[in-house]
């Protein structure tokens, strides 16, 4: 086991990512309300044969399968699209009120989409900023019964996590009230980096990177994350230009023990405002490479 980090060191490190990845989760707080949040939705356990260039090799059984989260920080006719796709995300992340949560009332455009989605089979996250644990608990607890009653989620995404053993209580207090309010719900947290290991007692999936493409390749992954199933990880990688890349970053994502991927060519303040230009061999991944593991070969 990798011992666990001091909080000074973590916040640090949380200080360095934000000053190197603008286009992070935390900076849709201050977004207008066209966007919308996407959630990262990525390839499986592979991607084989794809007709974009997502190829593949090397069989694993179906348990090694990723399932896909989409970023659907997006407008609702671009859900539609998400949702219509076959196979259908796994997960997609509601963001219908410029990134801070719910919002002040429900948007008939979303409630249809969230609707179609579900429908689909697909499972559907409110987005909540928690402000570095400075938010407070009220009003993410507002969050919840909020998109509890308006859009029927599923659970619930809170952005914005520092990671730090000193926050672990407030993170607590809202897991436990987001599970008592939505039955079977999950709750997802986002330090954007691994947090102390702690964390993952709290979340029930956590997504432990939110970067670049290039950070990506250099990410240092502590020995403890093999200790969990590979459902308790989600990594979500933006700004990486061709298929070829997001193929290499689907495979790292495998070696590295995440269950829950989204890759993009996106980048910028807002990397989350529409489907990455190779969806649709990002799809076609999802159902052909679900058996088989992409070679590792970075560029």
């Amino acid at each position: 086991m990798m011992d666990k980090p001091p909080d000074d060191w973590l916040k640090a490190r949380r200080r360095v990512q934000r000053r190197s990845a603008p286009g992070r989760l935390r900076t849709l707080v201050s977004r207008p309300l066209t966007v919308v949040v996407i959630v990262a939705v990525v390839v499986l356990g592979a991607a084989a044969g794809i007709t974009a260039g997502l190829t593949s090799q090397s069989s694993v059984s179906s348990s090694d399968c990723q399932r896909v989260v989409i970023p659907a920080y997006f407008d609702a006719n671009t859900w539609s699209q998400a949702t219509a796709s076959k196979p259908a995300p796994s997960v997609m992340i509601l963001n219908p009120a410029t990134g801070v949560g719910a919002g002040n009332a429900p948007d008939p455009a979303f409630q249809t989409a969230v609707r179609q989605a579900r429908a689909a089979g697909t499972a559907i996250l409110g987005y909540s900023s928690t402000d570095s644990g400075l938010r407070p608990v009220a009003q993410i607890e507002a969050d919840t019964r909020n998109y509890k009653a308006w859009y029927g989620v599923t659970g619930l995404f809170l952005d914005s996590v520092n990671g730090i053993s000193s926050e672990l209580p407030y993170y607590e207090q809202l897991a436990s009230y987001i599970h008592r309010i939505i039955p079977g719900s999950s709750v997802w947290l986002n330090p954007g980096i691994y947090p102390d290991q702690q964390y993952m007692s709290v979340g029930d999936v956590v997504m432990v990177f939110e970067g670049t493409y290039a950070q990506y390749r250099n990410i240092q992954v502590p020995s403890w994350a093999h200790d969990f199933p590979p459902t308790k990880f989600a990594n979500t990688i933006y700004g990486a230009p061709s298929s070829s890349q997001a193929n290499m970053a689907i495979s790292l994502s495998q070696r590295r023990n995440a269950g829950y991927v989204y890759v993009t060519n996106l980048a910028g303040s807002n990397p989350y405002n529409a489907l990455p230009s190779y969806w649709p061999s990002e799809d076609s991944a999802i159902t052909t490479g679900c058996g088989q593991r992409a070679a590792i070969t970075l560029p």
